[in-house]
């Protein structure tokens, strides 16, 4: 997973007060502040990480390797290494991880639906509230 292995550098963002209608696609590192009426989805071919902040909504599906959450998604997600949901995230879709972290506070309207791989059953960890 990408504690072995160095993260993609964020490259991009979508700043808060922005909003981008239609699909969007992005390669290495994508943060987004603003808002996205449309799909997001990295490349395939390379290591992606997106983060969805606090102040960020997606209307639409996301597709990427690592995602963090803690906005709003109003769409499926795939996330196909790691999926971290922090407090504040809402999400009203499936949700497609193959590991999965997720905060006291995160909530989701759907279904989790872990991506099996032929090697290993997905790893699911709950995150402990260390206050």
């Amino acid at each position: 997973m990408f504690n072995k292995k160095k993260q993609p550098p964020i490259k991009s963002l979508i700043a808060e007060g922005s909003q981008i209608d239609g699909n969007f696609g992005f390669s290495d590192g994508l943060r987004v502040d603003g808002a996205i009426v449309g799909n997001i989805r990295a490349k395939s071919d390379l290591p992606s990480i997106l983060v969805i902040s606090e102040s960020a909504t997606v209307t639409g599906d996301i597709h990427a390797d690592h995602i963090i959450i803690n906005g709003t998604v109003h769409g499926a997600v795939h996330a196909l290494v790691l999926l971290e949901l922090q407090p504040m995230a809402r999400i009203q879709g499936d949700v497609h991880y193959t590991a999965l972290e997720m905060h006291q506070g995160a909530i989701i309207a759907g279904q989790l639906r872990p991506i099996l791989g032929a090697e290993e059953k997905p790893t699911l960890k709950l995150a402990a509230n260390n206050a």
